[in-house]
């Protein structure tokens, strides 16, 4: 099995290169000159984009070809305060310049909206909210010209003192999502309410791929409740129909992997993963899985991804292909 390794939104090696940087409602609010305020909003937009595209090319001297961008690259968009505002045909060429570099190198692009886009919620205030919030993920992804393996990776959300309810709910509403979104997303289990189990047993429903998140179950999980190995064949038939960006070569099915802080907060993330209980967990699933990617999410960053790298070096069965990929 192939592994190939990714990281989220920040370097630690790359100086002054945020991909989100921002301004304050409040800020907004106070410049008088409301046309002079959406410029500025445009220009600080456009640094993310352009920080984010030179993150992509320190990924690439260090053979990093999965990156979860920034939701923060626009700054306030959706806020109430921009009702109407549509940056995207100032942003629509560094947008272009963006995917084109990724599509150049092969490079795999995701987003990771926000805990607040849930379409569990029985508000609708904040069912509009999500709905706009994930078109509007959509919508960068399809100006970067990336095509429907770049995927946008969502929770089923909360509960609301009624898990199947919450459940219904959101399989209505995944299922009257617009195409265009809801073939973009992936569903991944999270760390207090639905389980690996439960979170399948969604996708299987509404017939999207799962993002299983070996840390949330570790720390969410019904007792007796099969290990993340046990449930790998039905969390890879979720990923049968997924494709390689402009290929027909299987996407591969994407795992996220973080290790507890500390016993006292298992459920924070530490700075670094935990090797072994990595590689355990790659072990018992390569004989099913040709390709893999692992999406790290430690507070290092890409200095945890390159130290995991060195760490995962000496154990036998281990092949390093590059800086950032291996076999096992």
């Amino acid at each position: 099995m192939i592994v190939r390794l990714g990281y989220v939104a920040m370097s630690m090696f790359v100086s002054n290169a945020s991909p989100s940087k921002t301004m304050t409602a409040t800020n907004f609010n106070k410049l008088e000159d409301r046309e002079a305020a959406i410029r500025k909003l445009e220009r600080i937009a456009m640094e993310n984009i352009h920080n984010t595209l030179r993150l992509l090319k320190h990924n690439r001297a260090y053979d990093i070809e999965m990156y979860r961008c920034s939701s923060k690259l626009i700054p306030l968009l959706g806020h109430e305060s921009l009702e109407g505002w549509d940056p995207m045909p100032v942003l629509r060429d560094s947008f272009n310049e963006l995917g084109s570099y990724a599509k150049e190198h092969a490079m795999r692009l995701s987003f990771h909206p926000d805990h607040f886009t849930v379409l569990s919620t029985p508000r609708e205030e904040v069912l509009r909210n999500s709905l706009g919030d994930l078109d509007r993920h959509v919508t960068m992804l399809e100006a970067m010209g990336l095509d429907e393996s770049a995927k946008c990776n969502i929770h089923v959300g909360g509960t609301y003192g009624n898990k199947a309810t919450a459940t219904n709910r959101f399989i209505e509403r995944f299922t009257n999502l617009p195409g265009r979104i809801s073939r973009r997303l992936t569903l991944e289990n999270d760390d207090k309410t639905f389980t690996a189990l439960e979170t399948l047993q969604i996708c299987e429903e509404v017939g999207a791929p799962m993002v299983l998140d070996i840390h949330h179950h570790q720390v969410n999980h019904e007792e007796g409740q099969e290990e993340p190995a046990e449930l790998w064949p039905r969390v890879l038939h979720t990923w049968r129909n997924e494709k390689a960006q402009a290929s027909d070569q299987p996407l591969p099915p994407k795992i996220h992997v973080s290790s507890p802080k500390n016993d006292k907060d298992p459920r924070s993330h530490a700075d670094y993963i935990d090797a072994p209980v990595l590689l355990a967990f790659l072990q018992s699933v390569a004989p099913l899985t040709p390709r893999l990617d692992v999406m790290i999410e430690a507070k290092k960053k890409d200095e945890a991804l390159l130290k995991l790298m060195e760490d995962l070096s000496v154990y036998e069965g281990v092949k390093v292909l590059n800086q950032a990929s291996f076999e096992v």
